[in-house]
């Protein structure tokens, strides 16, 4: 998460990138971008706005040296000396376009910028930023021609957000550079932050409260739902979500006796942990720090709806863990030979 309050941009480049796979080659510039007032009032805060609200960092990465991550290595370089920006940033978009290994990743433009005077927790630093833009929209420019206006259509970059883009902070800790990014066009997830950049999530408490609300997420979808009903879906992730915003501290033993009544819910729960450390080959710790950025974040995925067969939906509040268990009533009619659910209320609003 970042602030852009005092962040200035001193040089910026466009260039355009291919694909290998459809004969598109990469088209550069030979100099920096030059602002006018209105042009860089726009292109400052497009760029950084959608860093604000990351909560998720990530180190870069490599099997032998992570002296050989090609984009670690590149913006090493110009954070520490920028003489050869232009060039270094024809390096960024080469090693981009090799990572272009399928037919559907997108063409577009590649803006390299440097950042400095961004606000990163509690100091302030220099940064690379690497954007890609694959999506234009059409619009209409007015001109006036003999006495009356006329309109053309023109294409452009919209400025509510870019497609994909990434920091490199002139900021470290002991597992490396702190990089932030961003990909609003998920048609390959592996190409921007596997195979570009190639980064990893560091071993923090963001990364621990992210994998741990991801689990139960997807247990309840695959185990509960499926065996014990919509209802008690909903229950388990209201739950998830009041233990983990009453403490600071998540221990999964605590989580289970909490959580869980019975046995047999518990067991469940310890083999699909198991399993699913196994299939996203990560390690779920047993206690580790909550991130309440992360957990607040997470809070926005969960959808905590109850679907019926016959157009009707439940809306259950994920912040009253008791509301389903002390208002809601499931059972069935022997007479419709359907099941039922009975919802106690004093009034509507």
């Amino acid at each position: 998460m970042i602030k852009r309050t005092k962040a200035s941009i001193s040089k910026c480049i466009i260039h355009k990138v291919g694909n290998k796979f459809n004969s598109t080659k990469n088209a550069f510039s030979e100099s920096l971008l030059e602002f006018d007032e209105a042009s860089y009032e726009l292109l400052l805060p497009y760029l950084l706005r959608p860093f604000g609200s990351i909560a998720e960092t990530y180190r870069f990465n490599h099997h032998s040296n992570i002296e050989l991550n090609e984009i670690n290595s590149y913006a090493s370089q110009l954070l520490v000396d920028d003489t050869d920006f232009i060039d270094v940033s024809k390096h960024v978009v080469n090693h981009l376009f090799e990572q272009s290994n399928s037919a559907q990743i997108k063409t577009g433009d590649v803006i390299v910028c440097m950042f400095h005077d961004i606000q990163y927790e509690d100091y302030t630093t220099d940064a690379v930023g690497i954007f890609k833009i694959e999506n234009k929209t059409n619009f209409f420019q007015t001109y006036m021609e003999n006495g009356s206006y006329d309109i053309y259509v023109q294409s452009g970059i919209q400025t509510k957000k870019v497609d994909k883009g990434c920091l490199i902070l002139n900021a470290a800790d002991a597992e490396g550079k702190i990089v932030l990014s961003v990909d609003h066009n998920n048609y390959d997830t592996q190409y921007w932050i596997k195979s570009f950049l190639n980064v990893k999530y560091p071993d923090d408490s963001n990364e621990h409260t992210k994998n741990y609300i991801e689990m139960c997420r997807e247990f309840s979808k695959e185990v509960v739902q499926p065996n014990f009903g919509g209802q008690e879906h909903s229950n388990f992730l209201a739950k998830t979500v009041d233990f983990f915003k009453e403490r600071e501290i998540a221990n999964v033993e605590n989580f289970k006796e909490e959580v869980f009544e019975e046995e047999k819910h518990k067991t469940l729960f310890d083999d699909f942990k198991k399993d699913y450390e196994s299939d996203h080959n990560i390690v779920i710790r047993n206690q580790f720090d909550i991130s309440e950025v992360v957990l607040k974040k997470q809070k926005q995925k969960i959808k905590s709806e109850i679907k019926l067969d016959t157009n009707i939906q439940i809306k259950l509040d994920i912040d009253a863990p008791d509301a389903s268990e002390d208002y809601l009533e499931r059972g069935y009619d022997e007479a419709k030979k359907m099941h039922y659910y009975k919802v106690f209320f004093n009034k509507e609003f």
